[in-house]
């Protein structure tokens, strides 16, 4: 009997910890927040996690793209899934929406993309299911538990405006075209380089929109805190795992992970500022889970279990 190798076992293992790793984007935003208007961060973000990664690059000796329609590609990409994504959902808190209803507006993506993919349904690899379907309503019901406490004990800074909310829109419409986007037209290559030529691009579009901002970035612990786990940890090693998902899988099973954000940020907040966690809470993560795992498992298996 073959025992499975580290690199087998690494691939499996990349889910769980993309979700950790992007769970860390809320943690990051309470520390860095009230310190820095959300383009101006997100500038100073993009232009040294492109310095590491040329370092990188420059180290490891891995090619770059080659042609012009790669770097097009991935431009796009770029745009969408760094500045468009982020830039929604930083510039939606910035300007007063709780997290809670942000995490509920940006969890509609896997639903969205189950959608365009249904609506396409030429394409059978990525054809979404019944069983995946009823997958993405028990995870998205789930989700709406997991922040319903947020939604309904919110502080005075949390409101709706139709600033806030058009910037959670461009956010959750950024990650579901710029997901499509890839899976379509981009070609696998290094993750290195792919991700370093989307980082270009997107800080090419912030610059401009940091320059507009008159509030000045303060550097502090908190500040240099989430500024190095943005670039290091969120840029460097989730948003490569995310472009790995991507190339990997099925659009509507990477997009489900998505799902499991808000609940390991739920657990993470009540592990770091003893944040509550209720009942609802705990039931809609098990719910959240549940579901997902409907999108996620093979549909070998459950026609195994019917026979």
């Amino acid at each position: 009997m073959s025992h499975p190798s580290s690199s087998d076992a690494w691939v499996r293992a990349m889910p769980a910890v993309f979700v950790l790793i992007w769970s860390t984007g809320f943690i990051v935003a309470r520390y860095g927040m009230p310190h820095a208007p959300p383009f101006s961060f997100l500038w100073f973000r993009y232009a040294l996690s492109i310095a590491c990664f040329v370092i990188w690059i420059r180290f490891s000796g891995v090619r770059w793209p080659q042609s012009r329609s790669e770097w097009f590609h991935l431009s796009v990409t770029g745009i969408l899934m760094h500045a468009g994504y982020l830039g929604g959902v930083w510039a939606a808190v910035k300007a007063g929406m709780g997290s809670g209803l942000s995490a509920l507006i940006v969890g509609l993506q896997p639903v969205l993309t189950a959608i365009w993919l249904s609506s396409i349904g030429s394409a059978t690899e990525n054809r979404v299911t019944q069983r995946q379907w009823m997958g993405l309503v028990l995870g998205f019901c789930g989700l709406l538990l997991v922040v319903w406490h947020k939604l309904t004990q919110g502080t005075a800074l949390d409101h709706v405006t139709l600033l806030n909310l058009s910037f959670a829109v461009m956010a959750l419409l950024s990650i579901t075209l710029g997901t499509l986007y890839q899976k379509k037209f981009v070609k696998p290559c290094d993750v290195r380089t792919a991700n370093t030529t989307q980082l270009i691009a997107a800080l090419l579009v912030t610059t401009p929109i940091a320059w507009l901002e008159t509030e000045s970035v303060q550097w502090n612990f908190e500040s240099m805190g989430a500024m190095a786990w943005s670039v290091l940890g969120l840029t460097l090693g989730g948003s490569s795992l995310l472009y790995m998902l991507i190339q990997k899988g099925a659009a509507a099973s990477v997009t489900s992970l998505m799902y499991l954000v808000p609940p390991c940020t739920a657990l993470l907040a009540w592990f770091l500022f003893d944040e509550p966690i209720t009942a609802i809470t705990l039931v809609g993560i098990a719910l959240t889970a549940w579901g997902v795992s409907w999108v996620l498992r093979p549909a070998k298996s459950i026609e195994g279990e019917k026979k």
